[in-house]
């Protein structure tokens, strides 16, 4: 499932609610895709029946590529964890995996995702009872470096390293950072040469050259991948291939699939989930003027006026979003290649 680091590294996609659903997995598998794809989070928790969650298990079930998927699960009542775990494993899914990382507020207030990192003791007992349980599949985390503040790795990477998962991915931010801040780099790295299991970098691999630049630093065995690729779905291909940058014309060809793809048969509620994609799509297009007219727009028809305007154009759509960008922070610069 995860080569190995003498190997061309594994390129999976980060799992993000109500964003990297089937329809994307689609339209990813379609553009080069990743090696491995997440699902979003299964809710478990004492009222959740694992059957309930139909998106997901639709998506392991009707899954386009024929690569590994790999479900994950959210939630800290151990009981519960273990019925799930054990209700999923029976599914075509290549592992399970428990989300540390998620930081999102009514998530953490709930004692899950990214709450759990408060608790080492907690996540010790938690990976104890899921590897006992998790029998026919592979077992894997997703992780940040900490709650608060990165100090808090050290005690996190005691309790992964006494217990057999199949791989460890990593943001490389606190949960209170969010999305805002630099990458711990050098944290990945320590877990990439202490554990005995695979290591995956995220966060803020957002082209080739940061994709390069992060395996360098991290000595990761590949990466996992999320917002990078909404923005720009040719991105697995191209770290993977080596193909060229994609035109704004396939990126607006990208735009219309998701378009036709998305869920609610009403334009109205298509538009409106389509903005969540166009956030991360449109950074940097035409000086923002695409973005804000694309986010301002409560008509249909209007929206792909718009999206033709800016995007009817054979010129190759930038590798990266702008530096000053508020959703992509803390990029790595550019490497000065004549600095002795």
């Amino acid at each position: 499932m995860f080569q190995t680091r003498e190997d061309a590294p594994t390129l999976a996609l980060a799992p993000m609610q109500a964003v990297t659903d089937l329809p994307f997995w689609k339209i990813l598998h379609a553009r080069g895709g990743p090696d491995v794809y997440w699902t979003e989070f299964a809710r478990v928790h004492i009222h959740s029946t694992p059957s309930s969650e139909r998106d997901i298990l639709q998506a392991i079930r009707e899954n386009p590529s024929g690569k590994p998927a790999i479900l994950q699960l959210i939630g800290s009542d151990i009981p519960k964890l273990i019925e799930a775990a054990q209700y999923y494993e029976k599914e075509p899914v290549a592992a399970i995996d428990l989300n540390l990382g998620c930081p999102a507020p009514r998530v953490c207030s709930n004692h899950a995702g990214g709450a759990l990192l408060r608790q080492p003791e907690k996540i010790d007992a938690i990976l104890t009872a899921l590897r006992d349980a998790i029998t026919e599949v592979g077992f894997t985390v997703k992780t940040r470096l900490g709650f608060t503040t990165d100090e808090e790795f050290s005690r996190l990477l005691e309790v992964f390293s006494k217990h057999r998962l199949d791989a460890l991915s990593i943001h490389g931010r606190t949960v209170v950072g969010k999305y805002k801040t630099t990458i711990g780099y050098d944290h990945i790295q320590r877990a990439a040469e202490t554990l005995p299991y695979p290591v995956l970098a995220n966060g803020n691999v957002l082209s080739p050259r940061t994709a390069a630049e992060t395996l360098a630093r991290t000595g990761a065995a590949g990466l996992m991948i999320g917002r990078g690729c909404i923005r720009n779905p040719f991105l697995f291909a191209q770290i993977r291939d080596g193909r060229a940058a994609p035109t704004y014309r396939e990126i607006l060809t990208y735009i219309e699939d998701l378009w036709e793809s998305m869920r609610p048969a009403n334009p109205k509620g298509r538009l409106s989930k389509i903005k969540r994609y166009l956030a991360f799509i449109g950074q940097g297009i035409s000086e923002g003027q695409f973005l804000n007219e694309a986010q301002r727009t409560r008509d249909p028809d209007d929206f792909h006026r718009i999206c033709h305007t800016h995007l009817s154009s054979n010129e190759a759509f930038p590798d990266e979003p702008p530096g000053d960008n508020a959703l992509f922070r803390g990029v790595l610069p550019i490497q000065d290649k004549t600095a002795s």
